[in-house]
């Protein structure tokens, strides 16, 4: 059955974010799947305002994807709240300034990209640091959690609704009541009015399928991909990102449990030739769901959540 609603991520800077929608067949390919466009706020620029325009003439929608400049982290997470809110701030007066219209906010959950950075290319060396942040950020994990609560409410209040892009591990945390994953990442748990876990097979291969299956069931909204693209963080994310058949596949699983379904991202599957095929998609056609293998990925669940329960109560 089709997703009710599709949805592409797109993170480019303006020059290459105007060639893309340049691209003959683009906004026809969304506007005959009736899709929409999560666009990365990479800057708040005048050429990216002339881009959610173009698209809202078309009638494409368009949520904010809120990201801060890299020195300041690039995603949220519990260490830069004050800079968030102040991106928030100059995010309404730029929407203001160029007339924009907006479907929802999306606050992508992740940890600081140069911690990110500096793990892939040292992971013992970084080990010790996030130990200690383990110990270390239980007051400030709580007290970033609520401010970003009434961030989201803040949000709300403008009129706006509010997605939030998660790892898909913050499942099996809340479902153990425990914070440690989080406090060592520095990500959070904020509720919004949709929660998107971002199940990218691309990383995870050739296990990929079974942790999205295991991960699906309940979820209100799914991620798939990658298909190229987004920001460079070597060593970490150096997988080849999905072929046609990769695509196909776990767009036809993850529509079994959920049919708001987003695809990262819009400039790979472009790159690719996949967008103007997902037009005439066949979301019916027969997929063998993993089962043997998403049967071990919820044993390893399982026994995680043991582990972070214990864990979570020993450290407060």
């Amino acid at each position: 059955m089709k997703p009710h609603f599709l949805t592409f991520f797109c993170e480019l800077p303006p020059g290459p974010l105007g060639e893309l929608f340049d691209t003959p067949g683009v906004l026809d390919d969304l506007k005959a799947m009736g899709a929409g466009v999560s666009l990365g706020l990479v800057d708040l620029s005048p050429a990216r305002a002339d881009v959610v325009r173009r698209l809202a003439r078309e009638g494409i929608p368009v949520t904010a994807w809120l990201l801060l400049p890299t020195e300041q982290g690039y995603w949220f997470h519990a260490g830069n709240l004050a800079q968030a809110e102040a991106r928030y701030a100059a995010f309404r007066a730029w929407t203001a300034e160029h007339g924009l219209s907006w479907a929802g906010v999306g606050l992508d959950i992740e940890p600081d990209i140069a911690e990110l950075r500096r793990w892939a290319q040292a992971p013992l060396r970084s080990l010790p640091g996030a130990l200690s942040r383990l110990v270390l950020r239980g007051g400030r994990s709580r007290a970033a959690r609520a401010g970003y609560a009434a961030l989201v409410e803040r949000i709300r209040a403008d009129g706006h609704r509010v997605d939030t892009y998660q790892f898909p591990f913050v499942v099996d945390e809340r479902q153990a009541r425990s914070s440690v994953l989080r406090r060592v990442a520095g990500v959070l748990d904020v509720p919004t009015d949709r929660e998107v876990l971002m199940l990218y097979t691309s990383f995870l291969r050739p296990r990929g399928p079974a942790w999205l299956w295991s991960y699906a069931p309940g979820s209100t909204a799914i991620a798939v991909g990658s298909t190229g693209g987004g920001v460079d963080l070597p060593g970490l994310l150096a997988t080849p990102p999905l072929d046609w058949n990769e695509l196909s596949r776990d767009l036809r699983l993850a529509v079994r449990w959920t049919h708001d379904l987003y695809i990262f991202s819009l400039e790979g599957c472009v790159r690719q030739g996949f967008l103007s095929r997902l037009r005439t998609f066949d979301w019916d056609a027969p997929v063998e769901p993993p089962w043997v293998a998403a049967r071990r990925v919820d044993a390893v669940r399982r026994a995680a959540r043991a582990a972070l329960g214990v864990s979570g109560r020993v450290l407060r």
